[in-house]
């Protein structure tokens, strides 16, 4: 038995190597390639040599290395929110986009800009998390309004209800105060104009929500199983639910801060994950964090790439892809796992 666990745990740490990897490659190629294709040799030299008299470095150090590292931290940590919603409410179709976490946040930058239109990036980013954090509150609130209690299903249904009417409201304040352009880039989701400011945000806010999930990841696995088993086992179910709607609307509040409503990568991601690493969230969290930040920088160099010189919005590329995956999940869950 020790030799097929230990076996196993050679095959999930083989993966997340090779995932490694391949978000080194990845960030390369979208370091590389822009309006102006850049060889791979010079993007080692500006990132590792950097000259500021060349042009090119300073393309790359200023505009698209923190491109590439902003999309990884945005694919990780929605990743990891879809991870962590799925766990908590057994639905395989919770993900932040899906159940109203992101359109929250984006409805409180939407009041900020129309409200505040002088705020900071740094404002923006704290009001994205009260959004996230209150659209979280209320799904669970409305999901637990009936007699029967909170299910898989009800919390879906709370979410897509509140995500609608959230999207709803975003769009009259907008309209109202005229801020379609500057509403567009976050609803449609997308990185143009990312910065070393945008990584530092979400630096700051990955190191504490990401803690938080790695701290509550074997809890998470106990929880998953089911609320009375969980509760048989003596684990306080509040406790860690609490602490995983924190590790939520941290990380969602700050990847949509950056990015915009990017979508279905919180759906996608954790499927997959599981299909290769089991059901333990001490492998699901971090194996998150890998394959989420290498779909998102894969999304973004496509966007680049499908209809160039022009620039497709990311969460166009990451729909194309997430719409079908939900309506085969859809199909054969029936919304419960």
């Amino acid at each position: 038995m020790r030799s097929i666990i230990h076996s196993s745990s050679i095959v999930k740490v083989t993966i997340n190597i090779i995932a490694t990897i391949a978000i080194i490659f990845s960030m390369g190629l979208s370091i590389s390639y822009g309006s102006t294709d850049i060889d791979l040799g010079t993007v080692w030299q500006a990132v590792f040599h950097f000259n500021p008299e060349l042009t090119s470095h300073q393309v790359i150090q200023e505009l698209r290395f923190p491109r590439a590292l902003s999309a990884a931290l945005v694919g990780a940590f929605l990743a990891v929110s879809g991870a962590i919603m799925q766990g908590m409410t057994r639905n395989p179709l919770a993900s932040p986009s899906i159940m109203g976490v992101s359109d929250g946040a984006a409805f409180a930058l939407v009041m900020m800009l129309a409200f505040f239109p002088a705020i900071s990036h740094f404002g923006l980013t704290f009001g994205s998390f009260v959004g996230a954090g209150l659209a979280v509150t209320l799904i669970f609130m409305i999901g637990s309004l009936s007699g029967n209690g909170l299910t898989p299903v009800k919390l879906a249904l709370a979410g897509v209800a509140l995500g609608t009417m959230l999207r709803s409201i975003s769009s009259i304040i907008s309209l109202h105060f005229q801020l379609e352009k500057e509403i567009g880039f976050w609803l449609a989701g997308g990185l143009d104009g990312t910065s070393w400011t945008s990584v530092q945000i979400l630096l700051i806010s990955g190191i504490v929500g990401l803690v938080v999930a790695l701290s509550i990841s074997k809890s998470m696995t106990v929880l998953s199983l089911g609320e009375d088993i969980s509760t048989g086992l003596g684990q306080n179910n509040m406790l860690i639910k609490i602490l995983g709607i924190v590790a939520v609307f941290i990380l969602t509040g700050a990847a949509v801060s950056v990015a915009g409503a990017i979508g279905f990568v919180g759906l996608i991601v954790p499927h997959i994950i599981r299909f290769m690493m089991g059901s333990d969230y001490r492998w699901i969290i971090p194996s998150s964090v890998l394959f989420g930040a290498l779909l998102l920088l894969l999304s973004d160099l496509v966007s680049r790439i499908v209809n160039a010189p022009f620039e497709t919005p990311v969460g166009a590329i990451t729909s194309l892809i997430g719409v079908p995956f939900f309506l085969y999940l859809a199909r054969n869950s029936g919304g419960e796992k």
